[in-house]
């Protein structure tokens, strides 16, 4: 139980960061350059996590870390950026929160992890609360922004459970670098043929695009994998609700994003979503320590 507790909160860290990822973006980063806002943020998190943990990628990995770059990062990314720059920090982080349904249906066709009722209750909760956060706000919402979003939602859910999949017996650290080199290095010469020169960056640019680096990307990235490779994937689907929470949490308190009661109300069944699918995994380790102390 406290191993699965340290998972969850270690997995924590990403949609926290990923949340807060929205406002800065739509604040500080340059407009209209998405594919070189999603090459920035990619390539120097890779070249950091390679440079903590020197693997390069072997035999089939070569080409998954191409896919997976793709999926998980550099397209992922690119959307990511047209999504925050288009619509308000709280609307753009909570369209994310569909991601438990998507993720738990791919695990379930990919991984056989056939999710159980609390999961689906809880995920259910938590699109309630996406539905009230984003449908009755007092902001309208761009809708090139919303299928930005909505795109990235399903181009990440099949990415992680790829990674799922995949990711048995490789260093955790390594496969992310991998996969944040390639999808950056995929994205740069289109980057230059679609917007040309890249674009010019002030200093705070500069110093928000390390925070993204960094923070929202390197560190993110490896928390949230080491979740996948710890934790069942509907587990992990509930923790990112808590993305769309930091977003509409941020939105309000430093962008000045009017916040609703109904939007109020929307978080409360966001953060009821993750708790009701935490038993799950409560149930699980309870029967694993029964059948080892039966094999015992």
């Amino acid at each position: 139980m406290e191993a699965t507790l340290r998972w969850v909160l270690i997995t924590a860290i990403a949609p926290v960061a990923w949340g807060t990822n929205y406002y800065v973006t739509h604040a500080y980063l340059p407009a209209g350059t998405p594919l070189y806002g999603a090459v920035f943020r990619a390539l120097p998190a890779g070249l950091l996590l390679l440079a903590v943990r020197r693997q390069r990628p072997r035999g089939s990995w070569w080409w998954k870390a191409a896919v997976l770059g793709v999926l998980n990062m550099g397209g992922f990314f690119a959307l990511v950026y047209v999504a925050a720059q288009l619509l308000p920090t709280s609307t753009a982080s909570t369209i994310m929160a569909a991601s438990p349904v998507a993720m738990m249906l791919i695990a379930w066709a990919l991984v056989a992890e056939r999710p159980g009722p609390l999961p689906l209750l809880g995920a259910a909760a938590g699109i309630g609360g996406v539905c009230l956060m984003l449908l009755t706000g007092t902001v309208s919402a761009d809708i090139r922004g919303v299928l930005a979003s909505v795109a990235a939602l399903l181009m990440s859910s099949l990415g992680y459970i790829l990674t799922k999949r995949w990711g048995a017996g490789t260093d955790v650290l390594a496969s992310a670098s991998w996969q944040l080199i390639a999808g950056g290095l995929l994205l740069l010469p289109l980057a230059a043929a679609v917007e040309g020169t890249p674009p010019a960056l002030d200093g705070p640019a500069v110093l928000a695009f390390g925070y993204v680096t960094v923070v929202a990307t390197a560190l993110a990235f490896a928390a949230w994998f080491a979740g996948l490779r710890h934790l069942p994937a509907a587990t992990v689907g509930l923790v990112g609700l808590l993305n769309p929470v930091t977003g509409v949490l941020l939105g309000t308190a430093i962008a000045g994003e009017p916040l609703t009661l109904r939007q109020m109300c929307g978080l409360v069944l966001v953060l009821a979503g993750i708790l009701l699918g935490r038993p799950a995994v409560r149930r699980r380790a309870a029967g694993a320590r029964r059948t080892r102390a039966k094999a015992a």
